[in-house]
């Protein structure tokens, strides 16, 4: 680009690897990212709107086999290097990138010494990576994740992404940086103090049911107690199951052992590990036991390969 305006400032990163945008935002880890004509994502974190452009033809080399790939049990025993690909935001600065975008993507950790890892002596896991061999664990706001995720219970994503666009407009606080990227105003998730003060007939307009009740007492627990600092914190909110604790232990605690089990991943142990169906304990022992502290990674590979296969 020529004549860079404020509005159209970018910032490139050469040899990514391991990513792809559609496994990364399409894997039910998030619901605030929209993919544009052109295959770009424009989406809302950090307080921010970016568009995220992922070009897999381009860039240098990146590695796998670092000591980062976060599992401690074992390691990839490979120094194969593979051409990575250049990854586009906008508007972003170098510092932004370094700052905000570099740990919100993960791109820290060597995500391909942990799919040699999960997939050695694994003819399922090997095909699950295989199929999502794009898939970061985003490291996104512990306040967003409750949020998002006490709203996705026995929920589909496009109604989960209604929800939340509706409950932000409604009661979150405009988001300006970025806002020329999208052609109508965006609001930030609320507050735990402004979600605090309403009532469920506040909330009716967005159309939550019962999770307007569990929205509003979380957010007052939040306001007296603080944000949840572990499992057994998230578990005593109001409306927290075991797998929304999961969930949110996964992508808002960056707790990489935690392994949700939905109904996709309990077709995975069913189908294809031979687990007694909904079984549900004999199927979180089975992920501790195998893919440790590795489980969240686990997790979301199964997951988008059994939900998109089916």
């Amino acid at each position: 680009m020529n004549d860079i305006t404020a509005e159209d400032r970018y910032y490139t990163a050469e040899g990514i690897v391991d990513f792809d945008p559609v496994h990364i935002f399409e894997c039910g880890q998030c619901f605030r990212w929209e993919q544009c004509e052109d295959g770009s994502y424009n989406g809302i974190a950090e307080g921010r709107i970016v568009n995220i452009r992922y070009d897999a033809g381009n860039g240098g080399f990146g590695g796998s086999g670092s000591p980062n790939a976060g599992s401690g049990e074992c390691s990839s025993g490979s120094d194969t290097r593979k051409r990575g690909g250049s990854l586009t935001i906008t508007p972003c600065t170098e510092e932004e990138f370094n700052e905000i975008w570099y740990d919100y993507f993960d791109l820290g950790r060597d995500y391909g010494a942990i799919k040699e890892c999960l997939s050695e002596n694994d003819e399922i896991m090997k095909k699950a990576v295989s199929y999502g061999y794009g898939i970061r664990i985003l490291k996104q706001d512990l306040w967003e994740t409750i949020v998002s995720f006490i709203i996705s219970q026995n929920n589909n994503i496009p109604r989960i992404k209604g929800c939340i666009e509706r409950l932000c407009e409604n009661f979150g606080e405009p988001v300006e940086q970025g806002a020329y990227l999208l052609d109508r105003k965006t609001y930030d998730i609320p507050s735990p103090e402004k979600l605090a003060s309403l009532s469920e007939e506040d909330l009716a307009p967005v159309r939550l049911g019962y999770r307007a009740r569990y929205l509003i007492e979380t957010a007052r627990t939040v306001c007296e107690k603080g944000l949840p600092g572990d499992f057994e914190d998230l578990s005593a909110l109001c409306g927290v199951g075991p797998k929304v604790a999961n969930c949110i232990s996964l992508f808002g605690m960056q707790d990489h052992a935690s392994f949700p089990i939905d109904v996709w991943v309990m077709k995975v142990m069913h189908d294809l590990y031979g687990l007694p169906e909904k079984d549900k304990k004999a199927m979180a022992q089975f992920a501790r036991e195998k893919f440790g502290d590795l489980g969240g990674f686990a997790q979301q590979y199964l997951f988008y390969y059994m939900r998109d296969r089916s």
